[in-house]
């Protein structure tokens, strides 16, 4: 199995809010964009939450998030994964993103938003514990916007999907 790497940050200096995945499917990662995959309601939701028409270009609605002061990456930079799945990740390969640099450089970020249950556990297991308390924000588990996650309803996940908003 290869080694998959994850896409930088966006994000824009005041950001106050970080949206987190775990790590790119497939069709991320071919395509070079954060949820790209067909089925994925990230930028639907976002769509309805924030406004952002998810029928604007990649680069038009990553500029619009983070205008609107929210930053997106994933918990691990890198990994081991047959497939798209989160549960397939090989727990050995896991590369967490180096989160003591990006909130030194986004001490605006209070809020802190998992895109489901692997991306918060990760983030409370690889993440907090090197950070030692030196930056303070909140963190919440939101339900997954994933395709694989359809046994929570739209109006369900777009409800969880409201508390982003400021």
């Amino acid at each position: 199995m290869s080694r998959l790497e994850g896409f930088p940050p966006v994000a824009a200096p005041g950001a106050h809010t970080l949206i987190l995945g775990s790590m790119p499917g497939a069709a991320s990662l071919a395509a070079l964009e954060y949820y790209a995959h067909r089925r994925n309601l990230f930028w639907p939701i976002l769509g309805e939450v924030l406004g952002i028409d998810p029928a604007l270009s990649y680069a038009e609605r990553t500029q619009r998030l983070a205008d609107a002061g929210y930053a997106l990456w994933d918990v691990l930079g890198a990994c081991r994964r047959h497939g798209s799945l989160d549960s397939n990740i090989e727990n050995d390969s896991i590369e967490v993103n180096d989160f003591a640099i990006f909130f030194a450089t986004h001490p605006s970020i209070d809020r802190v938003f998992c895109n489901g249950a692997t991306a918060e556990q990760c983030f409370r297991r690889h993440v907090l514990p090197a950070l030692e308390g030196r930056f303070e924000f909140e963190v919440r588990r939101l339900p997954s916007t994933s395709p694989a996650n359809a046994s929570i309803p739209h109006a369900a996940k777009l409800a969880a999907w409201r508390e982003i908003v400021r």
